[in-house]
């Protein structure tokens, strides 16, 4: 009973929408941007990472790093540091009180390098005290549309296929933006929230699916 209590709770918080850009696909790539909004409310934050920003996601971002310096579509970005992005993302986080984090595609990626960042840096009880939970807006979409013939369920398909718009993908900000709009759109109810909720600490656990309907 309790817990059903805590779960009612963590629906009527506040949404936050997430996005990382990084310097590859694999576990041990590194942030390089952190964006966020909330309604009117929003963060875009970036990061020299340590390590090469690979090929590949070089020419999908934009990104490019010289001289210790970061640089998107050839324009110098101010950057800070990786502390200082993720104690900012918890002040955000704060300031909206206890929000539900809701991201694309974030299960498998996105929340396990934010997760390793807060532990580097020793933030992980204090960004966990901030945020009531994840949604990854992946696997709800495929439950909300499984009946809806798309062929891609990637959130740029999607935005285009549901609501006709064009968006300049791969930028964290723009991508949330989006996300935003086809989170309004999808409108997922109560029960639907509740199977597609999971913290950091519950992330490698097998994702809620729903009961067979006779």
């Amino acid at each position: 009973m309790h817990q059903e209590a805590d779960e009612e709770e963590t629906l009527k918080h506040p949404v936050v929408f997430f996005d990382l850009e990084t310097t590859g696909l694999g576990q041990d790539s590194e942030i390089i941007q952190l964006a966020a909004v909330s309604g009117g409310h929003s963060l875009n934050l970036y990061v020299v990472p340590r390590c090469r920003i690979q090929r590949g996601a070089a020419r999908v971002t934009g990104f490019k790093v010289r001289k210790q310096r970061l640089f998107l579509h050839h324009r110098l970005v101010f950057t800070n540091t990786l502390k200082e992005v993720v104690v900012s993302f918890i002040t955000f986080l704060q300031m909206l009180g206890r929000p539900l984090i809701v991201g694309h595609n974030i299960r498998r990626f996105d929340c396990r390098l934010l997760a390793q960042a807060l532990d580097d840096l020793n933030l992980r009880a204090t960004f966990q005290a901030s945020a009531s939970g994840f949604v990854d807006t992946l696997p709800l979409a495929r439950e909300l549309l499984r009946d809806h013939g798309l062929q891609s369920f990637g959130q740029e398909n999607l935005v285009r296929e549901l609501l006709g718009i064009n968006y300049k993908a791969h930028d964290a900000l723009e991508d949330v933006r989006a996300l935003q709009t086809l989170y309004s759109f999808l409108q997922p109810s109560p029960d639907v929230l509740r199977r597609h909720t999971f913290t950091l600490d519950s992330m490698d656990s097998k994702p809620g699916v729903p009961r067979s309907k006779r």
